[in-house]
């Protein structure tokens, strides 16, 4: 179940290589195996990501066969085929940030292929399958994010401020915990932005700790919210 459908010979350092002999029917039942188990991957995909595309839907269901043809191109050198493979697999996140689902479809789309590409058809279908299912439970699993109970409080100050320790007696009136991130000029330089990550001692009090701070900063703009977290990474 788990032998290659290729023929492999060994070199003189023991490692076992595919050999440029296999016949059309071979290649027609490794693109055939690599196209549907690449739209397998895809509907499980698709299944357990509400938000999908249909272009990157599309992605998954066609990269094993890429994958699989490649290798059989560089006679089954693994080496080679991974060091080309990395680099196409990688474009799709060069602009645009990859989700961590994203990443793991990917990777295995690829790793499918690399299997089909040396012949392991078993042995990608049973990947394909174990994987498959884990994925769409891990997805539909109602698991409870950590809510964390920080903030990201933004603070607009005119130049002529000191921002050092403006705000310290109001910090120690409401907050447990608080830390400048970043300070910041705006306005061509007329005026601080600054940042800080808190933790409210009490929730029902950020009213009125914006109401002291809009005081204190001439009422120019004040933010409070949830720290941004970039929910598309690892």
């Amino acid at each position: 179940m788990f032998d290659s459908l290729f023929v492999t010979s060994t070199d003189d350092f023991g490692q076992k290589t595919v050999v440029n002999s296999f016949d059309e029917k071979t290649v027609i039942i490794c693109i055939s195996v690599a196209l549907l188990l690449g739209i397998l991957i895809s509907i499980a995909y698709m299944y357990a990501t509400p938000t999908y595309t249909k272009n990157f839907a599309a992605t998954l269901a066609l990269l094993p066969i890429i994958v699989q043809a490649v290798l059989v191109m560089v006679n089954g050198n693994v080496g080679t085929s991974v060091a080309v493979l990395g680099i196409f697999s990688l474009v799709r996140f060069r602009s645009v940030p990859g989700s961590s689902k994203e990443i793991t479809a990917v990777f295995l789309t690829t790793a499918i292929g690399l299997a089909i590409g040396m012949g392991f058809i078993g042995y990608a279908v049973v990947l394909t399958v174990i994987v498959g299912i884990a994925f769409v439970l891990f997805a539909k699993i109602p698991l409870k994010e950590k809510v964390s109970d920080e903030k990201l409080l933004r603070i607009t100050i005119a130049e002529n401020l000191d921002y050092t320790e403006i705000f310290d007696d109001i910090f120690a009136k409401y907050l447990k915990t608080v830390t400048r991130q970043r300070v910041k000029t705006v306005n061509m330089g007329t005026m601080y932005d600054l940042q800080y990550i808190i933790v409210m001692k009490d929730v029902k009090d950020e009213k009125k700790m914006l109401d002291e701070i809009r005081c204190r900063n001439g009422n120019l703009t004040v933010a409070c919210g949830k720290v941004p977290v970039n929910t598309e990474t690892l």
